[in-house]
C-alpha cells in the first residue's frame, strides 16, 4: 500500500496533513498474524462478532486461533441469516457485549464491519476487522453505514486499528461479492467527477492528491477485471486494496467525497425503499455500479445542454417544496421524515442561494464540460464492463420499475448535504429533460 504511505502523515499540496494510523494486512495466509496484533494491545478477553455465513467461513478458525494463543473470547454471531445494520441488530450486538472484553474483533464484510465499528466505538476498545469479502470500501473508513428509523446514515465510529485480508478466504467469497466490490470502486468515476464539480461551485474542499489516489485505485481494479472472475489471488488482492485506499482516503478527507456521490444514492435510495415497502434489493457495490452507469448516462445528456439562466430561475421559483415533501414521505416511508428536517437545516432550496450557485455554474460552464469529461468513461464503456462482468446494466435488472426510475433519481438530491448531479441538475431546471 506504497500509494497511501505516501500521503500518511505529511503535509498535502491541500494544505492539511492527511493521517491513518491503522495497519493493514493483505495477502495469503495472514490471517495468522491475528494472535499477534491482538497481543500488541495487551488485550485478554476479546469480543468476537460474525453472522451464520462469516463464521463457518472464518469466524470459526478465528475463535480457534485466539483461544489457542491463550485469549480468552465471548463469541457473538447475529442469528439473522442476512442481518441488517439497523437499529435491531446493533442493538443485539451490543446487548450481548461483555463489558470486561478489551479488545473487539469482526469477521465479515459490509455489515458486521459497520456494527463492530460501532460496538468498538462506543465501548472505546480497540478494533480489528477480518476481511471475508472484497465487496465494499468501508472496510478503512471511519463511519458506518447504517439503517435509522428507516433512513440511510453515516454515523461517526472509528476506523480499525487493523485491517487483515487474508486472500486466501477473500478468493472464496462469493462471486456475487467479488463483483460488489468491483461496483464500489466503478463507483468513483463519479464520486471524484463530482468532488470537483462542487468544489467548483460551492468551494467545497477537494484534494487531488487524494483524487489521484482514487483514480489509480479504479485504474487497477478495472485492469483487473476479467481476472477477478476466476478468482485470481492477484485480482481479489487489487479489488480488496482498491476498497482500502477508498476507505482511507475518506478518512485522510474528513469526509465520504472521495468514495461516493449520486450513484450512492442512487443505492441508498433502493434501500430505503426495500426497509419501507421490502421492494427488491442487492448488495451496495451491485446498486452502486447501477447507479454509476445510470449517473454516466444522465451526464451524457447533461453536456449535451446548455444553460439557460431564465428557465432555471423560473423552475425554481415554481418548485413546490410541500408537494415534493409529501411525494418523498409516499415514495420512502417513514425515511423521508428524516430527510424533510434535514432540509429545515439545509435551505438548499432557497431562491437566493440558488441564484448564487447559478451564477457560478453559468460563469464555470466550460470548466464543469472538462471535469465530467476528464473523469468520466463513456457509458458505452462502463456498459461493456459490466455485461462482462455479467453485471445488471440498469434499474430494471435490479427490479426496480422503470415508472420509479425518475423519482428515484430526483430523491437522491435529499438525501444528505452533498451536491451531486441531482442538484446540479435542479439548480439548472432541466430535470424533466435529463430524466425522459
Amino acid at each position: 500500500m506504497k500509494q497511501l504511505a505516501a500521503l500518511n502523515g505529511k503535509t498535502c499540496s491541500c494544505g492539511k496533513v492527511h493521517s491513518f494510523t491503522g495497519k493493514i494486512l493483505c495477502g495469503s495466509g495472514v490471517l495468522r498474524q491475528l494472535p499477534d496484533c491482538v497481543a500488541e494491545f495487551d488485550a485478554k478477553r476479546v469480543f468476537l462478532l460474525s453472522d451464520k455465513n462469516t463464521y463457518a467461513c472464518a469466524g470459526k478458525e478465528v475463535c480457534k486461533l485466539l483461544r489457542k494463543a491463550g485469549f480468552q473470547v465471548v463469541d457473538f454471531c447475529l442469528d439473522a441469516d442476512a442481518p441488517e445494520p439497523d437499529e435491531y441488530s446493533s442493538g443485539a450486538a451490543l446487548m450481548h457485549y461483555d463489558s470486561a472484553c478489551d479488545l473487539v474483533v469482526a469477521v465479515g464484510s459490509g455489515v458486521i464491519n459497520d456494527i463492530g465499528k460501532l460496538i468498538s466505538a462506543t465501548a472505546k476498545a480497540p478494533y480489528i476487522i477480518v476481511a471475508t469479502a472484497p465487496s465494499m470500501d468501508g472496510y478503512a473508513s471511519a463511519t458506518s453505514s447504517m439503517t435509522r428509523s428507516g433512513l440511510k446514515i453515516s454515523l461517526n465510529t472509528k476506523s480499525a486499528d487493523v485491517i487483515i485480508g487474508d486472500t486466501d478466504i477473500l478468493k472464496d467469497a462469493p462471486l456475487h461479492m467479488l463483483k460488489s466490490g468491483l461496483g464500489d470502486m466503478l463507483a468513483k468515476y463519479v464520486s471524484i467527477c463530482e468532488w470537483r464539480i462542487a468544489h467548483l461551485i460551492t468551494g467545497e474542499y477537494y484534494c487531488e492528491e487524494i483524487a489521484g489516489l482514487i483514480r489509480g485505485a479504479v485504474k487497477q481494479c478495472v485492469d483487473n477485471a476479467t481476472a477477478l472472475l476466476k478468482r485470481e489471488p492477484g485480482a481479489v488482492q487489487a479489488v480488496f486494496e482498491g476498497l482500502i485506499i477508498g476507505g482511507v482516503a475518506m478518512h485522510y478527507a474528513g469526509l465520504s467525497r472521495p468514495a461516493s456521490g449520486v450513484e450512492h444514492y442512487i443505492s441508498h435510495i433502493l434501500d430505503m425503499r426495500s426497509v419501507a415497502f421490502s421492494t427488491p434489493v442487492d448488495l451496495h457495490g451491485i446498486q452502486c455500479a447501477v447507479g454509476t452507469l445510470e449517473s454516466v448516462r444522465l451526464y451524457e445528456k447533461l453536456i449535451k445542454l446548455t444553460p439557460n439562466r431564465e428557465k432555471a430561475t423560473a423552475y425554481a421559483a415554481a418548485f413546490d417544496y410541500t408537494a415534493w415533501a409529501k411525494q418523498l414521505e409516499a415514495f420512502l416511508g417513514k425515511g423521508a421524515k428524516a430527510m424533510i428536517a434535514l432540509e429545515e437545516k439545509e435551505k438548499k432550496y432557497d431562491i437566493t442561494a440558488h441564484g448564487k450557485r447559478l451564477n457560478t455554474i453559468t460563469e464555470n460552464w466550460q470548466k464543469i464540460l472538462e471535469i465530467i469529461k476528464e473523469e468520466l468513461p463513456t457509458a458505452a464503456t462502463l456498459e461493456q464492463l459490466l455485461r462482462q462482468m455479467d453485471m445488471p446494466c440498469a434499474l430494471e435488472d435490479l427490479g426496480v420499475s422503470s415508472e420509479h426510475r425518475p423519482t428515484i433519481f430526483k430523491a437522491t438530491k435529499d438525501i444528505r448535504d452533498k451536491y451531486v448531479l441531482s442538484r446540479l441538475a435542479w439548480d439548472l431546471g432541466v430535470l424533466k429533460e435529463l430524466l425522459t
